[in-house]
């Protein structure tokens, strides 16, 4: 737990002050070369442009860095095991700064640039259907938060730096451009395997939610969105942040017309521009706090057992 905690620190930190280091350390060119190289040498018939595709691409990287993790573990006081996880978890995080991506959509003078800068939050397989009302923008941040932080967090805290890995290469292979050269029976696997990973990850993203805004609007947005079935549907976080960011919206509405503010004009004056995106953003962090708070729960657990 100690490690993960680190590890979540050090991507943090290292990817907003060092940004050019974070992009080198997170392009990901050598598992699409990889990719393609497979797709090359496999016949039309073959198991790669089946469903089960997915796992000729993932199994030999996996087991790698399965075979590494177990090698290290326990070696030097646990440090080469520690130093092997920041340097996955870095690689995988991201790939892009999440709030450099939102203060660019507010800083944008047009709405043609605010839409350009708006695709940066939809993967870039649908890019395309970027939008920039503000219930799409909301949405968009919270899979972008899903995709680029809970994902990788929550599946390195269960499997370590190999379930790290699973993540963000399913996640490519599923969303990133790469996939429209690949066999669509693949690629419709690892977005299938995609699903199955973000599932428990959107469920503990939309409990933490609940927890720092409005427990009671989450909670039925989150029901009404079907976020009680078992179904690979993840909707329900979106569903989930709308309503939170509504309740965001109205509760710092009533503060303004108690100390005086009229409606209207002056109001959003106040608010600022696209006050959804700004309280969004804060939600994200918020949840993301919440949930380091609990890593930071075990490990002080574990060090006083």
């Amino acid at each position: 737990m100690f490690a993960t905690l680190l590890a979540v620190v050090v991507a943090l930190v290292l990817g907003h002050l060092a940004h050019d280091l974070a992009g080198a350390m997170r392009d990901h060119a050598w598992f699409r070369a990889w990719l393609r190289w497979l797709d090359g040498r496999f016949p039309e018939d073959g198991v790669w442009r089946g469903r089960y595709g997915v796992a000729l691409a993932l199994g030999p990287i996996l087991l790698l860095a399965a075979l590494l993790q177990w090698l290290l573990r326990g070696e030097l006081f646990g440090l080469p095991s520690l130093l092997f996880g920041v340097l996955v978890l870095f690689h995988v995080w991201g790939p892009r700064d999440l709030d450099r991506d939102a203060d660019a959509i507010l800083d944008a003078d047009t709405g043609d640039a605010r839409r350009a800068a708006a695709a940066w939050l939809w993967p870039p397989a649908y890019r395309h259907a970027a939008r920039i009302d503000p219930p799409a923008l909301v949405e968009a941040v919270f899979g972008a938060a899903l995709r680029r932080w809970f994902g990788v967090l929550f599946w390195f805290l269960l499997l370590g730096p190999a379930g790290a890995l699973l993540y963000r290469l399913a996640a490519i292979v599923a969303e990133d451009e790469v996939a429209a050269s690949l066999p669509p029976a693949m690629v419709a696997g690892a977005r299938t395997l995609l699903a199955v990973l973000d599932w428990p990850v959107a469920q503990l993203m939309t409990l933490a939610l609940a927890l720092v805004g409005n427990f009671d609007a989450v909670v039925a947005a989150w029901k009404d969105a079907g976020g009680a079935a078992l179904r690979l549907d993840t909707g329900f976080l979106g569903a989930a942040a709308r309503a939170s960011v509504r309740g965001e919206i109205a509760q710092e509405a009533e503060e303004f017309a108690e100390a005086g503010v009229a409606p209207g004009a002056a109001l959003v004056f106040e608010l600022g521009p696209l006050p959804e995106l700004r309280d969004a953003m804060s939600l994200v962090w918020r949840t993301l706090l919440v949930w380091l708070a609990v890593i930071a729960l075990f490990v002080i657990a574990g060090w006083v057992s």
